[in-house]
């Protein structure tokens, strides 16, 4: 019984470090391989939706201005969640400013994508810093922002909020799933400040289908309560 027991010992001994190892590799083997396309434009492996929710980035806003107003999407027009970015993503990190310079951003598509990000300087940063790693044209990468952005319903209780809303990250989580066939909570997450819901980011493949996301989902808000601003009056 005591060979036994010594004999069994020694296996696991022995076998852990070879489990360790091969741990160790596979890490480097996935490392390597990013490291080959690393930051070239066209070669990630799926898109994260960033959704702002507005009114908390103007509460945020005022709190640190002074009660000065935080741009464009903080005046009279209400908005709710607005896009804050389409992100190529890696499955463990991302590429970022893939081309410097970056191709030109022309007025005309600045123009038209106000509707859902409000703040010209947003869409310059957005397609420096992310777009020139999607391997698009710009105008075809604010197309896909669209497509994006039109993949995913917001649920009803969000689109008008009246009065300030005391949730859960879980909550918020439960009611995107409910609204969206196919998303699940390994593919978004809940960002959040000290207090106040900030944005939900959803995972995306290349054709736009939900997608889970281990890397991204992990970093989900864990705060109990969370408050959702009203939006503004329009």
């Amino acid at each position: 019984m005591i060979r036994f027991v010594i004999g069994a010992a020694l296996a696991a001994f022995l076998l852990a470090p070879v489990s360790a190892r091969a741990q160790e590799s596979n890490q480097q083997q996935d490392a390597d391989q990013q490291g080959s396309h690393q930051n070239q434009p066209g070669e990630f492996d799926f898109y994260v939706l960033s959704l702002s929710w507005s009114p908390s980035f103007c509460a945020a806003a005022a709190e640190r201005n002074g009660g000065r107003s935080g741009g464009m999407q903080c005046g009279a027009r209400p908005y709710s969640f607005v896009v804050h970015g389409l992100w190529p993503q890696y499955k463990r990190g991302f590429p970022e400013n893939c081309q410097t310079p970056s191709p030109r951003l022309y007025r005309g598509i600045v123009s038209s994508m106000l509707d859902m990000m409000p703040a010209p300087h947003l869409i310059f940063n957005e397609w420096d810093k992310h777009g020139t790693c999607s391997g698009l044209s710009p105008g075809a990468y604010f197309d896909t922002v669209r497509k994006a952005r039109a993949a995913v319903i917001i649920p009803p209780a969000y689109v008008d909020l009246q009065e300030p809303l005391n949730v859960t990250p879980g909550a918020v989580e439960d009611a995107f799933i409910k609204a969206n066939p196919g998303l699940s909570q390994a593919g978004m997450a809940i960002g959040c400040d000290k207090k106040r819901l900030t944005e939900v980011r959803l995972c995306l493949s290349k054709d736009l289908k939900f997608h889970n996301c281990a890397e991204v989902a992990k970093r989900s808000c864990r705060r109990d309560q969370l408050v959702m601003p009203p939006v503004r009056g329009g």
